[in-house]
């Protein structure tokens, strides 16, 4: 079992920058890789980042590459996700989230654990 919780959200300008930050229990926390997701009004939940074991390789969302920075510390078992120059259309809950072993990093049907979320509101 694992539990996630996100931390970090909350109501920021466009142009601002957020660092979210997700604290992991149960598991040993470098055993797995980390995602992040979001999901606005309306909308399907969608991959943003995720994260090796390691940290040594990281994948982005198209609409997230040069924004956003994902990481982990494996040591304090957190996971982050820095995002700059955010934007209204960046307005969405946040969620961290593991994906079973082998599972392909970008699907939220792989993911097996989701923290709760973090919402995110990016005014104009």
């Amino acid at each position: 079992q694992v539990q996630l919780v996100e931390s970090g959200g909350g109501l920021v300008q466009a142009g601002d920058s957020l660092r979210l930050s997700c604290a992991a229990s149960g598991r040993t926390f470098s055993g797995y890789r980390v995602g992040w997701f979001r999901q606005a009004p309306g909308k399907e939940r969608e991959f943003v980042a995720a994260i090796t074991r390691s940290g040594g390789t990281t994948y982005y969302a198209d609409s997230a590459k040069g924004r956003v920075t994902i990481s982990r510390d494996n040591a304090k078992n957190m996971a982050y996700l820095r995002m700059n120059n955010l934007k209204p259309e960046d307005t969405a809950v946040y969620y961290c989230a593991v994906p079973r072993p082998g599972g392909i990093y970008y699907l939220s049907a792989e993911y097996d654990y989701w923290g709760r979320g973090t919402q995110v509101t990016v005014s104009s």
